[in-house]
């Protein structure tokens, strides 16, 4: 994607060439994971068993906590498509408040720095 593109011309894109960061995708099973153990080992600790004992609570904990943050998610990806699809519509309405940004050389928009003596 060019960055001389004017607003409307990056909005048609839409999601042609862009991926979802590695980090996004799997977010929810890894903290799922972190917080189901957490949870199961808490548990124990408050109960003085051993850590891992009554793997049930881990298992049921880990996927109580990945389906929970799944739904978060989701809602969250929900959320975010609708504000963009708000601010695509104003932008196809009010083009004229979105110009093209015109291309400029660095010495145009910085002035030399010349050192006192």
């Amino acid at each position: 994607m060019s960055s001389q593109m004017s607003a409307i011309e990056l909005l048609k894109l839409g999601d042609e060439g862009r991926i979802k960061p590695t980090l996004n995708v799997y977010w929810p099973y890894v903290l799922g994971l972190a917080f189901g153990v957490g949870t199961g080992a808490f548990l124990n600790f408050q109960s003085r068993r051993p850590p891992f004992s009554g793997i049930q609570k881990h298992v049921f904990s880990v996927a109580g906590w990945t389906a929970l943050l799944s739904f978060v998610q989701n809602k969250r990806d929900e959320y975010l498509a609708e504000k963009d699809a708000v601010l695509r519509h104003y932008i196809e309405l009010h083009p004229e408040d979105f110009p093209t940004p015109e291309r400029r050389k660095i010495g145009d928009i910085l002035e030399p720095w010349i050192p006192v003596r």
